[in-house]
């Protein structure tokens, strides 16, 4: 079937699951509707390993694709329905559906177990993502005992199961051509956002008033979601890591630190800057910056192909680790503050996370029990982080100093591109943006 050329690597992906599953029947649903209350659903969001395949947005839908030597994909979706599409919108319908995104066939959602339970006769194995849900565990498996049940008339049911992620996850840690343009265009509306909320803020507005003009970038810019919930913290709030809260007043002194990204064609970015709500650093805000800012650089520097996933992570602990014993908040020398991981009182998470469809998108960071090396392709977000509660090992001059600096990097054959710098990140830059409204 004809595929339209602004959907034809939709087809191309399947035609690479195709071969990784060599033959059998591969079952992938989208994700339900929720209801958020009695009125009204959650805004949908199609289930990325779903849309990763058919680029098909609607809910109650599911991709079946049949490898072998007559190889086919069958897309199941809502029929049409004049009556439905006046409340709710326009629905595609099977033919329609099928045409458009270049599917061999499709059928009404309603006829799935029925002809899932032909499809999958005579199949050696049936692939399905495995315990994402028990409600589709259940179904399949019922499907594929309803086949057995006809073993007397020589249908063979599936013998063996696999799970369809594990082959996905390995096709989606390598981003495509389109993909990185996609991500690029999230990185760039979401730097933009960030521009926005330091030219914005100032003491006594609320968290959520800077909140509002993040949304405000991604919406105008056609991102009508967060990526996920932003974290706006001000003060001490920033060294809470998932402070979502975003009520608190903004002090004249403090620092406000923004993690926050657009999902943009399905596809995130994830950004975090930190700067003064009065747009001038203070010395001690100044000192632990620039101890973040070079832990960052030095593990940007360390994410090439040809490394491990952990480079990048061990290049900024480093880095942060020596700060520390700068700034009097460590002891000893830098080799006994790693070892004995006493950095952990102000830094206790990783570097970063593979970053795409899903936020923490999908992929193994260990294979065969060792760090993955880093391929082109790849994209991962670089996030170190210093965090200083008040303690008292702790100079009173340091307390509630909460900074991360985040940003995402696209691995390339010869190094990384860093498709967030656009937004500003240097000390320089960021009081620059500040001093104009």
């Amino acid at each position: 079937m004809r595929v339209m050329s602004n959907l034809a690597h939709f087809h191309q992906r399947r035609r690479r699951l195709f071969e990784k599953m060599g033959q059998g029947i591969a079952v992938i649903p989208t994700a339900p509707e929720v209801a958020r209350n009695a009125d009204a659903h959650y805004d949908y969001r199609h289930d990325s390993h779903f849309y990763y395949l058919s680029g098909f947005a609607e809910p109650e839908a599911v991709v079946v694709l049949i490898a072998g030597k007559a190889m086919q994909s069958i897309l199941f979706c809502r029929e049409k329905n004049p009556e439905r599409e006046i409340w709710d919108g326009f629905r595609y319908g099977p033919d329609a559906a099928a045409q458009h995104f270049g599917f061999d066939a499709a059928y009404p959602i309603a006829l799935l177990d029925e002809k899932l339970a032909e499809l999958m006769a005579d199949q050696p194995t049936l692939y399905y993502p495995m315990g994402a849900s028990t409600e589709w565990d259940t179904r399949l498996l019922k499907v594929r005992e309803a086949v057995k049940s006809k073993s007397r008339s020589g249908v063979q049911a599936p013998s063996h199961l696999r799970d369809v992620q594990e082959l996905l996850n390995e096709m989606r840690l390598i981003k495509d051509n389109t993909e990185q343009d996609i991500m690029r265009r999230a990185a760039s509306i979401s730097s933009e956002a960030h521009r926005r909320a330091m030219r914005f803020t100032r003491s006594g507005q609320y968290e959520y008033e800077v909140e509002a003009e993040l949304l405000h970038e991604f919406c105008r810019h056609g991102a009508r979601q967060p990526a996920y919930t932003s974290i706006v913290a001000g003060g001490a709030n920033a060294c809470t890591l998932h402070y979502v809260g975003n009520n608190a007043q903004l002090q004249d002194g403090d620092l406000l630190l923004i993690d926050a990204g657009c999902e943009l064609q399905g596809y995130a970015a994830d950004i975090t800057r930190t700067f003064p709500v009065n747009g001038k650093f203070s010395a001690a805000q100044k000192d632990v910056y620039q101890i973040v800012l070079a832990s960052q650089e030095a593990a940007i520097a360390a994410a090439r192909p040809g490394n491990s996933w952990d480079a990048p992570h061990q290049a900024a602990l480093r880095v942060l680790s020596q700060g520390f014993i700068d700034l009097k908040l460590c002891q000893g020398s830098l080799e006994s503050v790693l070892e004995t991981e006493s950095y952990k009182q102000f830094y206790m998470h990783r570097t970063g996370h593979w970053l795409g469809m899903d936020v923490h998108d999908v992929g193994e960071y260990k294979v065969d029990g060792k760090w993955r090396t880093l391929q082109s392709g790849m994209t991962l977000t670089v996030e170190p982080g210093c965090y200083i509660r008040p303690a008292d090992n702790v100079p009173h001059e340091l307390w509630n100093i909460g900074i991360r600096i985040e940003d995402d990097v696209l691995i390339t054959p010869h190094g990384n591109e860093v498709l967030t710098q656009e937004a500003p990140k240097t000390i320089e830059q960021i009081e620059e943006v500040m001093r104009h409204e």
